[in-house]
């Protein structure tokens, strides 16, 4: 395995050893570029020699070294993407104030393909410079964190947070530790590691209605997307009363204005997250997939892909509030036509980053295995952010991402030259 060098005062990043064919390697970095507004800190192109798939690295910021983000999967996946995505991890890691800097991955390739996992495994091993001493990454779209795990382990790197767990002066005993929390079990015998994520989600909603003084009986939700994030922040939604009126996946749209039976309809899943139609309960009624949009709700949630509101969509939107659960759920142009019209954007970079934070919490032993603690104080951090950025919003017109943004960059400013330590 070939070693990074890092070379602090160029702050760049340089690899010694063999050139490899397939990747093309960008390392462009100057000093002080790696502001949240400024490019990103390298830029990694890599091509499969087996299917010819192409795959991204993008490393936006470095603190300390270390940069934290997600690999995900899908066709059409471009590095266009990977930076955007890559950027919004920086954001969300300085909004929480973690003392590490953000990266993303992506692989232009079918997750449902056969071939997937063989992907997978030949672009993280392609990535070991980088997986081995500064990019801790986990699961994303198309690519679940017990994949990412086992790939990881053939490839000796033990979990998918090596890079970081590697700063600990006991390795081992934190990796246990990391494992024990990613595996504890809620009072609902939920995987806490796979819930967490969509829990931070439903907080965000739930700081909207004690934000704006709703009651949470009466407030409705419909939510893009019942995977991995999307189905724990409905499951998390319907457990605090909330009704969930309308869940969307791949095959359609599913609505009831009385309130989604949603724990039954999560059993209905598969693995990619879409709900088994011969079997739902009668009175859901059967719509389009798109028809989520526009579906009668006072918090709209996009949990599915990014890009899902657009400039040519977003006059569908009906909901008082959307809260984005997927990375880059909205384009710039579709939340300033939300903003013209009276609705905020709770932004991705601090709705779905409940997942981000927990993960960081856990390796630095600040919180434990036990789930509620972590959803103690993942409840606690979302719902004041969410306060504040409501509060600029109605009392000075701010754009909730306008003011995440400042918060953002006044935690990355003191960042700079951060240590990270790892028990």
């Amino acid at each position: 395995m070939h070693s990074p060098h890092w070379d602090s005062t160029k702050q760049t990043q340089q690899y010694v050893g063999q050139h490899d064919p397939q990747i093309e390697w960008t390392t462009e970095t100057a000093p002080g570029s790696d502001l949240l507004d400024g490019p990103p800190a390298h830029e990694v192109s890599w091509t499969d020699p087996v299917t010819g798939a192409r795959g991204y690295l993008v490393v936006h910021t470095l603190v300390g070294g270390l940069a934290t983000g997600g690999t995900r999967m899908r066709p059409g996946c471009t590095i266009s993407e990977v930076g955007d995505l890559a950027r919004g991890m920086a954001t969300k890691t300085a909004v929480f104030g973690l003392p590490v800097g953000g990266a993303k991955g992506g692989i232009d390739f079918d997750p449902r393909d056969p071939e997937a996992v063989g992907v997978l495994e030949r672009f993280c091993s392609a990535m070991l410079p980088w997986l081995d001493g500064h990019w801790v990454t986990a699961e994303d779209l198309g690519v679940a964190q017990s994949r990412i795990d086992e790939v990881f382990a053939r490839l000796g790197l033990g979990q998918s947070y090596h890079a970081a767990i590697e700063r600990s002066p006991r390795p081992s005993k934190t990796l246990q530790r990391v494992r024990a929390g990613m595996d504890a079990r809620t009072d609902d015998d939920l995987q806490l590691g796979e819930v967490i994520g969509g829990y931070g989600v439903a907080e965000a909603c739930l700081g909207v209605v004690d934000s704006l003084g709703w009651e949470i009986g009466t407030t409705s939700v419909a939510i893009q997307g019942v995977g991995t994030m999307g189905g724990a922040a409905a499951f998390y939604l319907h457990e605090a009363g909330v009704k969930v009126v309308a869940l969307a996946d791949a095959a359609g749209t599913l609505s009831d204005p009385e309130g989604l039976d949603v724990p039954t309809l999560l059993e209905l899943r598969d693995e990619y997250g879409e709900i088994d139609r011969a079997r739902i309960p009668e009175g859901v009624e059967q719509l389009p997939r798109e028809a989520v949009l526009s579906a009668r709700a006072d918090i709209f949630v996009p949990a599915a892909i990014s890009y899902a509101i657009r400039e040519e969509n977003a006059s569908e939107i009906t909901a008082k509030v959307v809260v984005e659960a997927a990375n880059a759920a909205t384009t710039y142009e579709a939340e300033a036509m939300l903003i013209g019209n009276g609705v905020p954007v709770i932004p991705d970079f601090v709705a779905n980053a409940g997942a981000a934070a927990w993960a960081w919490w856990l390796l630095q032993g600040q919180v434990g295995d036990h789930p509620d603690d972590s959803f103690a104080r993942l409840k606690t951090e979302m719902r004041s952010k969410v306060a504040v950025m409501l509060a600029e919003w109605r009392g000075m017109g701010v754009s909730p991402r306008d003011t995440g943004r400042v918060i953002a960059s006044t935690n990355h400013a003191g960042l700079a030259g951060a240590e990270i330590t790892v028990p």
